[in-house]
């Protein structure tokens, strides 16, 4: 047991901590600053997506490179990017330096999440569904503090709902504060050597096991559709991220604070019910799971721009995240499931940059649906592409027996 615990308690003290800055960094905070700036709604969700983006291209690499060269290695490098990053927005006047620092502050979570799931996977047996949804758990508690945190600081802060640029970099300062507290558990917390695989590797060996575990992996079509589900679903996830703010003071006329709170809602619902499902999962077989929490995250999501009101957004936002628990808790432990050890943090990237694919597709294609549609329209075009890559799955996907042994 102690095996499993000294891992899962580190690596939480550091995401916790990371999970907060760059959730306040995020939602409400970001949106409204792209707003304050001048921004159009396609613009929005551009920038929103942006650090995604970032998350496209590094998760694959950073998940491999951790097999081959170590799991504390590459994860510093994540935690130096959270804790230094945050202090850059306190230069930023203008929306296009905005852009910019979203896609270097998104080397953060692309290089973080799939070393750390990695990490709980290399020690995690037959219990990865309990333990990475525990992990996740966990981890995102920063994001239900950090997203409802912001929005308070910047209401504080406000005059009449109008914000200052210096009212949005004092807020990214306290980001950077919480970053720092992050690297600093992951200095004092790891020990330097844990997960080196070995430090004798030429350069030329090091790239072949790269390409060697890249290709093992998304060469295996049950690894690609399933950690498309994921990524799918956080295309509505990135897409309400980016708008649930806007809509919410826009159109319902709520303040920063209770959209914050609409985003806690969901993050809270998902925290209470993803280390259930994990379990079960890892129980009774994940398929099922991750097919029913698509459909819930798809009607919740629809239904979303036909309200205003405060408590029925509430309890949408807490639906959708129960949907998000099914789809998440079940979805990277059966993509472990199908993987040889040896490369798991190259199927952690994988599912990462699907993940993020989604991610940042999710708030850029509301922001061109919006552009020319209203949110009704636009929020159940999205909807039905979750449907639709559901059946997908359904259809294409055979879960390999799980053992309780």
């Amino acid at each position: 047991m102690k095996q499993i615990i000294t891992p899962l308690i580190a690596l939480c003290s550091v995401g916790f901590f990371a999970r907060i800055s760059y959730a306040m960094a995020r939602t409400p905070v970001l949106p409204l600053f792209a707003f304050s700036l001048g921004a159009k709604v396609d613009e929005i969700g551009f920038v929103v997506g942006a650090s995604t983006i970032t998350g496209i291209f590094f998760k694959m690499p950073a998940g491999t490179l951790s097999d081959i060269l170590g799991r504390y290695k590459v994860l510093l490098i994540g935690i130096f990017v959270f804790a230094l990053t945050p202090f850059v927005y306190y230069l930023i006047n203008s929306y296009w330096q905005l852009v910019g620092i979203r896609f270097i502050h998104g080397l953060a979570t692309s290089i973080y999440g799939p070393v750390a799931m990695a990490m709980i996977i290399d020690v995690a047996g037959n219990q990865k569904g309990g333990k990475l949804s525990l992990f996740s758990s966990i981890t995102i508690i920063g994001n239900l503090l950090g997203a409802p945190l912001g929005g308070f600081i910047l209401y504080q802060l406000s005059s009449n709902g109008q914000y200052t640029l210096e009212q949005f970099h004092f807020t990214y300062m306290i980001c950077g504060i919480l970053g720092l507290i992050s690297l600093f558990f992951t200095l004092t917390q790891f020990k330097r050597s844990n997960g080196t695989i070995n430090n004798n590797l030429s350069l030329k060996k090091v790239w072949e096991n790269f390409k060697k575990g890249i290709k093992e992996v998304i060469s295996d079509y049950r690894v690609v559709i399933t950690s498309n589900m994921e990524g799918i679903q956080n295309l509505s996830l990135g897409a309400l991220e980016a708008f649930l703010p806007i809509y919410a003071v826009t159109m319902a006329k709520l303040n920063a604070f209770e959209a914050g709170v609409l985003w806690a809602a969901q993050i809270i619902t998902t925290i209470l019910s993803k280390p259930i499902m994990g379990r079960i999962s890892d129980r009774y077989g994940r398929k099922i799971i991750v097919f029913s929490g698509m459909w819930i995250c798809a009607i919740t999501f629809a239904i979303i721009p036909w309200t205003v009101n405060f408590y029925i957004l509430l309890f949408l936002a807490m639906i959708y995240g129960i949907g998000e628990a099914f789809v998440t808790s079940s979805s990277a432990a059966m993509v472990a499931d199908f993987c040889k050890e040896d490369n798991y943090g190259a199927a952690m990237g994988t599912f990462g940059t699907l993940y993020d694919i989604g991610h940042a597709s999710g708030p850029i294609l509301a922001g061109l649906l919006l552009k020319h549609l209203n949110y009704t329209q636009s929020f159940l075009i999205i909807a039905l592409i979750l449907i639709i890559a559901s059946m997908i799955f359904q259809i294409t996907i055979h879960e390999k027996k799980i053992s309780t042994h």
